[in-house]
């Protein structure tokens, strides 16, 4: 795995390691642990923490969980293929993992703790997925290659280049969505604009505005692969954060870092109302000032007019990690509801919505090592219902990726990546309200 981050990146991040932790000594390294103390509430129920098990094999990371409409879930993984790399996927549906199934093999891919590839859905039923591909021989050029299967994955198209602009640059940061019954939206960050700056090609170099930034692009692809409605969304922005997007009651909302000419990082979303993207607009001004990319991006999930975003920041040298709340699909946002501070917060979040409850999943690091923390909110976010250690992971640094989370008929679940003995492997949980019967 290989990100290289500047120097002004490492002296943030080797500052913010701790020596305090949460007491952990009842607790198994790398399982599902149980509810620590959280603000008081109203009396609601608990939920209790159940390990999952899950269909990769021991060598898997990068994992993708995702549900679909009819209530499955689908997770994905890399693993190791002979002298490459395979992408592979299982639906969880009724209780039970399908045979897991290959979407792409090859040995000419871009692997990363961070930039990942995806799975979607669309209401025909096909599946969609991409994944990164070297372009050239630079580390950091490479494209994102789109697949389609329309028979639940038994096969797949041939692959497509989202982009196609042929320069041997950084393109990836996926988000997918549902454009149509039959057509999907993604959204990447696209370094064709760097080209020309000197010794740019990917997270190393971070070139200034002067010598071209990444952009944020979108476009749409029908059943046949075909592509329309392309389009920039932001002509600069951060160069190797997380892009993520829900869909709200009125279209596909895009949420990522962005990028000024003073550095200032902070969250922004766009939304597309069917016409065209509306102008990037600020989810809250944290005024974050940092000189490289944190490669920490935002998450996002959307029910119906209420969109929830989570996100990490460390303006004024805090380390912190914040939701906010929209009621009218992001075009405002209230004021944001801090769920942790402090040198141990690494970030790297996921957020859901559910019919009772907002729920947030994020990872900390102290001298005790990684632990893998949930919190339940109100609705209005005006109350932390619960908070949960997930689990303490054996992983250190950013060989644990980026945890995901899942809700599909009232059930929480949670998938993310540990390093047992210098290996990675996908460990999961579910979390089942302690009132409700099996």
């Amino acid at each position: 795995m290989r990100t290289l981050i500047v120097v002004a990146l490492v002296v943030v991040l080797a500052a913010c390691q701790p020596a305090a932790a949460p007491d952990d000594a009842n607790r198994t390294a790398g399982a599902p642990g149980v509810a620590v103390d959280a603000p008081a509430a109203a009396a609601t129920p608990a939920y209790r923490v159940e390990p999952w098990s899950l269909p990769s094999p021991a060598n898997a990371a990068q994992p993708d969980l995702v549900a679909a409409a009819d209530g499955s879930l689908l997770l994905s993984w890399i693993n190791p293929d002979a002298d490459g790399h395979a992408l592979r996927f299982s639906r969880f549906v009724d209780g039970q993992w399908s045979a897991a199934q290959t979407i792409a093999r090859g040995d000419d891919w871009f692997v990363n703790w961070a930039d990942t590839p995806h799975l979607a859905t669309t209401a025909d039923g096909a599946l969609w997925a991409h994944w990164l591909q070297q372009s050239a021989d630079a580390p950091y050029a490479y494209d994102v290659v789109l697949v389609r299967s329309d028979d639940d994955g038994a096969s797949w198209s041939e692959p497509l280049r989202v982009n196609d602009d042929g320069t041997p640059t950084e393109h990836g940061f996926v988000s997918l969505w549902p454009a149509s019954s039959d057509s999907l939206g993604i959204a990447w960050l696209d370094g064709r604009e760097t080209a020309a700056a000197s010794g740019h090609g990917g997270h190393d170099a971070h070139a200034g505005h002067g010598g071209g930034s990444m952009t944020l692009r979108a476009a749409r692809f029908d059943a046949g692969l075909l592509r329309s409605g392309e389009s920039m969304l932001d002509a600069a922005t951060c160069d190797c954060c997380q892009t993520d997007v829900a869909m709200t009651a009125r279209g596909p909302l895009v949420v990522y870092r962005d990028r000024t000419e003073e550095e200032v990082r902070d969250i922004v979303v766009t939304r597309f109302d069917g016409n065209r993207w509306s102008d990037p607009a600020p989810v809250h001004v944290d005024h974050w000032t940092m000189p490289a990319c944190p490669v920490n991006g935002p998450a996002v999930d959307a029910r119906d007019d209420i969109v929830l975003v989570g996100w990490y920041t460390a303006a004024n040298d805090t380390p912190t990690l914040k939701i906010a709340r929209s009621l009218d699909v992001g075009d405002h946002f209230a004021t944001p509801v801090e769920v942790d501070a402090g040198a141990a917060v690494q970030g790297r979040v996921d957020v859901a919505i559910g019919a009772d409850a907002a729920w947030v999943l994020w990872i900390r690091e102290d001298d005790a090592g990684q632990t893998l923390q949930l919190a339940r909110y109100t609705p209005d976010l005006s109350h932390q219902l619960q908070r949960i250690e997930l689990a303490h992971l054996q992983g250190r640094g950013r060989g644990t990726g980026f945890p995901q989370l899942a809700l599909a008929d009232g059930t929480v679940r949670v998938a993310w990546t540990d390093v047992v003995d210098g290996e990675p492997r996908l460990q999961g949980a579910v979390l089942r309200n302690s009132e409700r019967s099996e």
